[in-house]
């Protein structure tokens, strides 16, 4: 199970942290696959270790040697004995170490992987509530924190323990009274690691909350610089990050000085124990009951438990800081196996479904402040735009309409939060294959009903009825996804442009992507690149322009062949002088399927088969662009608005 969603300041709700049991159960799944792998390599180390504890006897006995006055040759055979004890040691504890670091590269990888999978199946509204520094500080921090756990102290911990363990049984063998001298520092370093652990859990996970908040802060600052401009928001903003980033120092602080009462409550058990031990062998030897050799082993076995001591509790620092981060690891992970919650909730939110194109998540610019409040009169947040599965390559380009693509809204209300309602009632249908574009105000709920009709988002109230069934979890169509959402932001991953285009459908051929790029008029440009469907593009290779980037989302959508595509504000990255352009590669784009659009434009409303006008979240007039534009109603008065301000002639 996990912690339930806590709430960090601004109102934020992060995603939830698994609890201790969760973690060590998510964790034993994570190693189970290798379970031969791990018992080879600790017993390799038990072996290593065993073999390591041979050199106090060794010496033990050469103290007594030169302490009978023996001849030098009786050191031959000790020494000789050293000298392969130390080679054989070598060797094992390479071999062990190298097991051990092999299982613990494979569960990471494995953990990495299980998390990129359902960290993409999350939510979008789930995650626009908790923010997206909430989320960047779980792959980065938490992620790197866990990494170094794994590759460093999982291994110097197994060492360790077994040194520890295997070094108290030879005590005992030596003389159990030397094992009870030992154990003087027992309660000391266990009061340590008590004292220190009940601090650490809470600390450390304090610091990566605080540390995602302050990560959250920024870039919501920087992101939305030119919003925080316009509104005069920059003194709020400062104060908001020097806040944050004073709580994460502080946290800090207070770590270090955690970590240095660990290391002088660890001295204190080192001297307790030493001084036990020497008092110990000084009696023993002269009773007679062991020899000086004996007892100098007794004491150069204490003395090499400093280290496996020191470095098993000293780990412990990476051991809980890695556990808390395993534990917001394991939250996500458990978030996303989470049934959907029904239709109906405020708070119910859609999972992204199996093969959709570009899922929504990422607000839009402008449309909310930088803190993550939306701006007035327009709270509803848009999506940012990835690529999904992608069709059968038996199946034709261009989808037939079909009785299935239709979509009915009833009676659809939604809020972000209490007196905060975006949608009342909202009921609309569109009939295969028909084109429908949406317009209104800003803040009149566009953006909301297009992810709900997408399947993105789930109302408040009301029911949607089609491909996407309501929910998010609709399986995808004999032709591929049955609904791709096409935003104004889309993203361009790094890699060849082929490859780009062929996260929409992997089986594509040269031709096909040439084709869909055809489709869109986009194949001129893409041919002229250095490397034509080879150029590497995305972070570090060809930046493409926002419209160059937008048709490349458009033939995306043409590959993955959805039954309904939803458009938001798709062309409005474009501006004046290639929006006509986009416009016609969209409008090829949706070709034989049936089609909502958020018209950011309204010669996208003039080329749609209906126009719905939104009004403060209500219908308010629905029909043909004439019919509308002659109604002399809200849309006639968007209308005279729109084209008097670009001077556009009377269609």
């Amino acid at each position: 199970m996990t912690t339930p969603p806590h709430t960090a300041d601004e109102g934020a709700e992060l995603l939830p942290v698994a609890t201790a049991a969760r973690t060590r159960a998510a964790l034993r799944t994570l190693v189970r696959p290798d379970r031969g792998l791990a018992l080879t390599g600790i017993g390799v180390l038990v072996a290593a270790t065993v073999i390591g504890l041979l050199v106090q006897p060794l010496l033990g006995r050469i103290v007594d040697v030169v302490a009978d006055g023996r001849p030098a040759g009786d050191l031959t055979l000790p020494v000789v004995l050293l000298i392969a004890v130390a080679a054989v040691q070598g060797v094992t504890t390479t071999l062990g170490l190298t097991r051990v670091a092999r299982l613990g590269e494979t569960v990471l990888a494995r953990l990495r992987e299980q998390f990129v999978e359902r960290a993409l199946n999350l939510p979008a509204d789930r995650l626009e509530r908790a923010g997206s520094g909430d989320l960047t500080a779980r792959v980065t921090g938490d992620v790197a924190r866990v990494t170094e756990a794994v590759r460093s102290a999982l291994p110097e911990m197994a060492r360790s323990v077994l040194a520890i363990g295997l070094t108290l049984g030879a005590l005992a063998l030596l003389d159990v009274r030397f094992l009870l001298a030992a154990l003087l520092a027992v309660p000391v370093q266990l009061l340590t690691a008590r004292w220190y652990v009940r601090r650490a859990v809470t600390l450390y996970a304090d610091q990566r909350v605080a540390n995602g908040a302050q990560q959250q802060q920024l870039l919501e600052t920087i992101g939305g610089a030119v919003t925080v401009r316009g509104h005069r928001l920059e003194e709020r903003h400062t104060e908001r990050g020097a806040d944050r980033s004073r709580k994460a120092v502080d946290l800090t602080m207070r770590s270090v000085n955690l970590v240095l009462g660990f290391y002088g409550r660890l001295h204190i058990a080192e001297y307790i124990g030493l001084a036990a031990v020497l008092i110990a062998g000084f009696w023993l030897v002269r009773d007679g009951a062991v020899s000086i050799g004996t007892a100098t082993a007794a004491a150069l076995y204490f003395h090499s438990l400093f280290g496996p001591v020191n470095a098993a509790l000293v780990l412990l620092d990476d051991a809980q800081s890695a556990a808390a981060g395993l534990a917001r690891l394991v939250g996500v992970t458990d978030l996303a196996e989470q049934p959907e919650p029904k239709p109906g909730k405020p708070e119910a939110a859609g999972r992204p479904e199996p093969g959709r194109l570009e899922p929504a998540g990422k607000p839009e610019p402008g449309r909310r402040e930088p803190d993550g409040e939306p701006l007035p009169g327009e709270p509803e947040p848009a999506g940012k735009a990835t690529p999904g599965k992608a069709a059968p390559a038996s199946v034709p380009r261009q989808r037939v309409a079909s009785p299935e693509a239709a979509v009915s809204v009833h009676a659809v209300s939604h809020a972000y939060g209490p007196g905060r309602p975006v949608l009342h009632e909202v009921s609309l249908t569109l009939a295969p294959g028909e084109h429908v574009a949406l317009v209104g105000a800003s803040g009149a709920g566009k953006s909301t009903l297009a992810r709900i009709v997408a399947g993105v988002q789930q109302p408040t109230a009301g029911t949607v009825t089609g491909p996407t069934a309501g929910t998010v979890t609709a399986p995808a169509g004999p032709g591929g996804p049955s609904v791709v959402l096409v935003t104004q932001e889309v993203h361009v991953f790094t890699g060849t442009l082929a490859d780009d285009l062929r996260l929409a459908r992997p089986d594509a051929t040269d031709d096909d992507l040439r084709a869909a790029l055809a489709t869109v008029d986009a194949l001129d440009w893409a041919a002229a690149l250095p490397d034509g469907l080879a150029t590497v593009v995305g972070e570090g290779g060809h930046r493409l322009d926002a419209a160059r980037a937008q048709q490349l989302a458009l033939a995306r959508l043409v590959l993955a062949d959805p039954a309904l595509a939803v458009l938001d504000e798709a062309t409005a990255e474009a501006g004046s002088a290639g929006a006509r352009a986009l416009e016609r590669s969209a409008g090829a784009a949706l070709t034989g399927r049936t089609a909502l659009v958020v018209a950011h434009r309204l010669t996208q409303a003039v080329a749609a088969d209906r126009v719905v006008v939104l009004e403060a979240g209500r219908v308010v007039e629905s029909g043909p662009h004439e019919m509308l534009r002659d109604a002399d109603g809200p849309y006639a008065a968007l209308w005279r608005a729109w084209s008097g301000s670009r001077a556009a002639p009377h269609p």
